[in-house]
């Protein structure tokens, strides 16, 4: 058997350590540049979404600037010297409290953020809420949700996990059957090394022409998102390729095939045609047969590294599929009401508060989700929890203010936030929300959440966010 597996980077070891800050602002620098061209996360579907029920505006939350990154002011120091009082435990630490009311509830009254606004800061190292407005109160996350969903997959199934695509011959080796396996970052490539190595098994046995049959049955219906045909993701499905794109780009918004599986199919019978044997009829679904054999396999990258790729640039693909694949480690139906549900259970496991909380998908891209400002810093917590290390990628993830992801195109012109602040956006039409880690002047990993609902200008929303958040760097002195 041939075993075609990626050996990609597992999750990084994070740490809170002294000047954290700075060295994570030099390691932001080399990330961006080294960073994939991932899924940019762009809500043009809400757009689509938005005029086909008679509203108005519709924005996204993808990366606008298509040039590297502009050179980042120096970071401020987080710590204070030795030589001075202040620091953990001094009495202006322990009023951080108090600063953070007078600074950040001003801040939630800004006209951009719309009719309802809500908001929560954690010290993450005690667990302590240090702010809350409406903490408790569920609202449309938008992309945020991604958060739980990577968090419910890292605990159900670990960061090592890897899913696997299969090539599977008759007992005879005149059938060969491609089983999709879940994983949405097959590409081309990929499907080309398995093709390649079930050729080369074949051909050892005589053997130069077989029918070909796909199984995609790994997922339950519907494959359709709720929201609709859209470029920001492709029918939700056990087998595809290339995130089912049309246009041969590899992250950003793009035109989706109807037909996920077919498509790998037919891509693979043109493969293993190139690799001398070729296919009698048309690829038709199909399973394998009984006391068939595995003749090629491929493993995607771990699940770490998905979960990274997903949260820094908002893969609306890989979110779902990490929802789905949540749901079969569950034993649930691998559809959008199983994988609510397999969500839902894992985070109630982690002790987590999930009052009020709805997972109608894994992306965000359903109104219908809710969860709440209190949830998401909780989930950011856990993830910093030196007892929960199997989250850390959920934290190393987020995308850097001013450098990567969604964050690549904010936090510019001199902010204070540059490089300091982690968080994943989220964006709907009327929807706005910013939720990720912070360290304060005091070198605390502070976790925060702010959701805003009834927004009319996404960019006032998203600059009146990134003002609360970089509130946070200093507001503790």
């Amino acid at each position: 058997m041939w075993n075609g597996s990626n050996r990609a980077y597992g999750p990084g070891h994070w740490q809170l350590v002294t000047g954290s800050a700075v060295l994570g602002l030099v390691l932001a620098a080399g990330a961006a540049l080294a960073a994939g061209p991932w899924d940019s996360g762009q809500r043009k579907a809400e757009r689509d979404w938005a005029v086909a029920h008679d509203h108005t505006g519709g924005v996204h939350h993808g990366r606008t600037v298509l040039a590297g990154p502009r050179p980042a002011p120096s970071a401020p120091a987080v710590l204070a010297p030795l030589t001075r009082t202040t620091g953990l435990g001094a009495p202006d630490a322990a009023d951080t409290p108090g600063r953070l009311r007078r600074t950040l509830t001003p801040l939630l009254k800004a006209g951009g953020l719309g009719t309802l606004r809500t908001a929560a800061v954690v010290d993450t190292a005690t667990g302590v809420q240090l702010y809350e407005k409406g903490a408790g109160t569920p609202m449309t996350p938008a992309s945020t949700v991604k958060i739980a969903t990577t968090v419910a997959a890292l605990s159900a199934l670990g960061p090592e996990h890897r899913i696997a695509t299969t090539v599977h011959a008759s007992p005879d080796s005149r059938t060969l059957t491609l089983v999709g396996g879940g994983d949405p970052t097959l590409d081309r490539a990929a499907l080309r090394a398995l093709a390649a190595g079930a050729a080369r098994t074949l051909r050892a046995k005589g053997v130069t022409a077989v029918r070909l049959t796909y199984d995609a049955s790994r997922y339950d219906g519907p494959a359709r998102h709720p929201i609709g045909p859209n470029e920001n993701i492709a029918p939700v499905g056990a087998l595809m390729i290339d995130e089912g794109r049309l246009d041969r780009t590899d992250s950003g918004p793009a035109p989706r095939t109807d037909d996920p599986a077919g498509d790998a199919a037919r891509a693979f019978a043109d493969l293993l045609a190139d690799a001398g044997v070729r296919t009698t009829g048309t690829p038709a679904p199909g399973r394998p047969a009984a006391r068939s054999t595995q003749v090629a396999e491929h493993l995607s990258a771990p699940l770490s590294a998905l979960v990274e790729r997903a949260l820094t640039n908002s893969d609306n693909d890989i979110a779902e599929a990490l929802a789905r694949q949540t749901a079969l480690a569950a034993g649930e139906r691998a559809d959008f009401d199983g994988a609510g549900r397999a969500v839902t259970a894992r985070l109630k496991a982690l002790g987590l508060p999930t009052a009020g909380t709805r997972f109608a998908d894994g992306s965000g891209l359903d109104r219908r989700d809710k969860v709440t400002a209190g949830l998401l810093t909780a989930l950011l917590t856990r993830a910093a929890d030196p007892a929960h290390p199997e989250l850390r990628p959920v934290l190393t993830g987020l995308p850097v203010a001013g450098f990567s992801g969604t964050l690549s195109d904010r936090y510019t012109g001199g902010s204070s936030g540059t490089g300091l602040i982690r968080a994943k956006t989220g964006t709907l039409t009327g929807v706005n929300t910013l939720a990720g880690t912070v360290v304060d002047a005091h070198g605390r990993l502070l976790a925060f959440a702010f959701m805003a609902s009834g927004t009319t200008s996404a960019g006032e929303a998203q600059s009146d966010l990134d003002r609360l958040a970089t509130a946070l760097t200093t507001a503790a002195r």
